[in-house]
Formats: C-alpha cells, sequence, structure tokens
C-alpha cells in the first residue's frame, strides 16, 4: 500500500533544449504544416468519436472492468477524461503533498490516492495526526472483511470530527471509497483539508463529470451522466484576492519584484534591529509568524505578550496560531483584513507574505 521510505523531493523537470534558430520562411512553412497537422488531427478525433460512441455522441468512455455489476446494481464511476483536466491533476497532487508532508515523521509516502487510501490505514494516520488523537483499530488487517471493518471505524471517527453529531449529505461512504472511487476519496480529503485549515492551497473551481452506470438486465447497461464539484471558489475557502500588483509584477516585471523585496527588507530590518533580528529571505523568514507578532509590537510600540504566541513554534499549527494572532493586531490598529490565510503565509507563499509586509510598509514607512 505504502512504501516506507523517507521523504524525498520530487523529481526535478529538467530544462528543454534550446530550440534551433528559424529562418522567417523556416516560421512559414513550420506555421503551414503545423496547421495542417491540427486539422489532420481534429479529422481523425472526430472519427474515432464516431467509430466509438455510434448513436450516441455523449457515450462515456469507461473501461470495461469497470461494468462488473450485479443486476439493478449502479456505480458511479469518474469519466476517465476528467482525470486528465490539468486542474484535476494539480488538486490531486496538491492532496498527496500535503498528506506526504504530515506523515513525513511516520515515514508514510502516498503515491496513489485511490490505491493508498482506500483500505483506511493511511486516513487512520492523517485523521490521527490531524486531530490529535488515537483511533482504536488494528494496525493491519488482510481480509477484506477486516479492511472494511477498520474503513467503518476510522470513517465514523472522520464524520464526528468534521460534523460533531450533524448528519450533512456526504460524498463518500465505506463502499465508495473501499471501492477507490476517486470522487469520494477527493471529496473526503477535500472536506479534512478544509476543516483542518491545511497550510495548501487548493485549486478553485474543480469539476469533474461522473458517469452512474447500471445493469437494467443481463448484458444490458444504461448510463447517467452529471458534473459533480470538488473545490469551490477561494471566497468559499477563505483565499481568494483580487488580482493586483504584486500579481503583475510576478508576472511581467521580476526585475521591479527584486527591488520591492529589497525595499521590504530594509523596512522590517529598520524596526527588527532595534531588538538585534534581521531578516535576508522574505520567502522564509516570516513564515512562522514569530516576526510578524514581534514587528507589530515595534512598528506600534507596545509590548507582545510571550504567552500570546509560539516564540519557538514546533509544527504548523503553532505557525497558523502566530500568523493569526499577527493578524488580528493589524486589524485592532486599524489596518484592513490581510488578503492572505495565515495558511498561505505558513506555506512559503511568497505573494501573500509580499502583500501583508506591503500593507505595513504603507502605514509605518515614515516612522523613524
Amino acid at each position: 500500500m505504502t512504501t516506507p521510505r523517507p521523504k524525498s523531493p520530487r523529481t526535478p523537470v529538467l530544462p528543454k533544449k534550446e530550440d534551433k534558430e528559424e529562418s522567417f520562411w523556416d516560421k512559414i512553412g513550420t506555421i503551414g504544416r503545423k496547421k495542417r497537422i491540427k486539422e489532420v488531427q481534429e479529422v481523425q478525433a472526430e472519427g474515432k468519436h464516431a467509430i466509438d460512441s455510434p448513436g450516441s455522441p455523449t457515450a462515456p468512455e469507461i473501461p470495461p472492468e469497470d461494468y462488473s455489476l450485479l443486476d439493478n446494481e449502479e456505480r458511479a464511476i469518474i469519466e476517465p477524461r476528467s482525470l486528465e483536466d490539468p486542474r484535476v491533476k494539480d488538486l490531486i497532487q496538491v492532496l498527496i503533498d500535503w498528506i506526504n508532508d504530515e506523515l513525513a515523521a511516520q515515514r508514510i509516502i502516498v503515491k496513489d490516492i485511490s490505491e493508498d487510501l482506500y483500505d483506511g490505514q493511511v486516513l487512520q494516520k492523517l485523521l490521527e495526526k490531524l486531530a490529535n488523537m488515537k483511533i482504536d483499530v488494528p494496525e493491519v488487517t488482510q481480509s477484506e472483511e477486516g479492511q472494511r471493518q477498520k474503513l467503518r471505524v476510522v470513517l465514523g471517527a472522520v464524520n464526528r470530527a468534521l460534523y460533531g453529531s450533524s448528519k450533512p449529505v456526504q460524498k463518500w461512504s465505506v463502499d465508495s471509497i473501499h471501492s477507490k472511487n476517486v470522487v469520494s476519496i477527493l471529496h473526503l480529503l477535500v472536506a479534512l483539508a478544509r476543516h483542518y485549515r491545511a497550510p495548501v492551497r487548493l485549486p478553485e473551481n474543480v469539476r469533474v463529470t461522473v458517469v452512474v452506470v447500471k445493469k437494467d438486465a443481463p448484458n444490458h447497461l444504461s448510463h447517467r451522466t452529471y458534473v459533480d464539484d470538488i473545490t469551490t471558489t477561494y471566497d468559499d475557502l477563505g483565499m481568494k484576492c483580487e488580482r493586483d500588483a504584486f500579481d503583475a509584477l510576478f508576472d511581467h516585471a521580476p526585475d521591479k519584484l527584486l527591488v520591492v523585496k529589497k525595499s521590504l527588507i530594509t523596512f522590517v530590518n529598520k524596526h527588527l534591529s532595534k531588538v538585534n533580528l534581521e531578516v535576508t529571505d522574505l520567502d522564509h523568514q516570516f513564515h512562522d509568524g514569530v516576526f510578524l507578532c514581534l514587528l507589530m509590537g515595534l512598528l506600534e510600540g507596545f509590548f507582545v505578550p510571550l504567552y500570546e504566541f509560539h516564540l519557538t513554534p514546533q509544527d504548523n499549527e503553532q505557525k497558523v496560531h502566530n500568523v493569526t494572532f499577527a493578524f488580528e493586531l493589524m486589524q485592532d490598529v486599524g489596518l484592513a483584513k490581510p488578503k492572505a490565510r495565515p495558511e498561505d503565509i505558513v506555506n512559503h507563499d511568497l505573494k501573500s507574505t509580499l502583500r501583508v509586509l506591503y500593507n505595513l510598509f504603507t502605514k509605518y514607512k515614515n516612522m523613524a
């Protein structure tokens, strides 16, 4: 299921070799060839679609092995083309990286969300870590029935942690998770990430096409499709902010971005030097919230009680607490609510960090 090895970095993407320089006429010829190739590919795709789904232009592409159903049984299956959507791929990778970060100390590495999470063991370890609790289940289960029983206990603990005694409409079940239903697993992981304020940025408006296949009679299957929203907008997740000057700097003016960073470093060091502290790297030195808390006290001339924040935070929860406290101090002194989540700062999101510091710079830049 999982591979017991230390957490390792992702495989680096090798830079592409520079394309050979083309003349003007070569480029004209290349454009023409690409256009013809594209036209041929479109015709081939239309032909393949017509052959694969005669009389039903919207017939889903479902692998034959997923059609093993009993009479009158239904099964919901993610439409395979949805798995190729870049947003879906991005969401899956973000969730995998988050789980691996949370469970790195336990030497657990998840590579595939359906193959590694269906039996409940990784979910058990993840919830125990997030909720600081212990779930009383066997450590290893070999039989399918044992797996399902363990998963039932783990999902019961998940549901209680997420919803307490209320019973909302849930988009997962023991059967769907154990059958490796990707949609159900994604819904479950997104719910956990949102509830426990995971320090990750979930892609917004991720949706997939789900095919519900039913065996009406021997050798006869019917299907219906619907679109399922896995994530919503950043407003719902508390992470959205309108495009601003920092978006433009990151996208179009990296040289000017360096100037802004240098100015902000000079600004914060002017005040942090009063307590013999120095910042050299905006990308990382603000992520635990300590400098933000101290900086607010220095800028406003008050002492920040050390019991209000963690001077040496040990985990993400304590770091999020620190940044949240710093944000509260900012609002207490009349600054607008930061256009970032505390989790964004903790997760080394440079753009969010710069936005927060720039707000401070705007108000206090003329302060001695």
